[in-house]
């Protein structure tokens, strides 16, 4: 994006998933008994998927009661910011043969716990931004 360019630029389905599919960090928001919640966590899309892995604890809860889910991710550099925002169902991977196929993602914890448990979002739309960041023009 150069600077003689609109400052936010709509993205199709496909920039806003190659975007997401380079980063590795974003956020889980999810609604239970109308209190949202977010989650920083990092995460794997591929394919039209996106997983995360967790810990049994109110994140994983929360999505048992409510599976539909928005999650966001963005990245800010040089000038330039973007944000992509995918909104689906969570599901519980639980069979053997799902797990062990999540288990080849690069898909990590961050921290120096073991993550069991492995969480599939299927997206039912993708959206995303890109902007170019700069002082506020004038007002008069």
């Amino acid at each position: 994006m150069n600077s003689d360019e609109e400052p936010g630029v709509v993205l199709t389905r496909e920039e806003a998933w190659r975007l997401l599919e380079g980063s590795r960090f974003g956020r889980l928001a999810v609604s239970v008994a109308n209190q949202p919640d977010v989650f920083p966590l990092n995460f794997f899309a591929s394919g039209d998927k996106v997983w995360i892995r967790t810990n049994p604890g109110s994140k994983l809860a929360e999505l048992t009661v409510n599976s539909r889910v928005a999650f966001e991710a963005d990245e800010v550099s040089d000038g330039a910011a973007w944000s992509v925002v995918v909104k689906g169902t969570a599901r519980i991977l639980e069979s053997q043969t799902e797990i062990d196929a999540a288990d080849r993602l690069p898909l990590e914890p961050w921290l120096k716990t073991r993550k069991w448990t492995y969480v599939e979002i299927t997206p039912s739309s993708v959206s995303g931004r890109k902007f170019q960041l700069g002082a506020e023009p004038e007002r008069y």
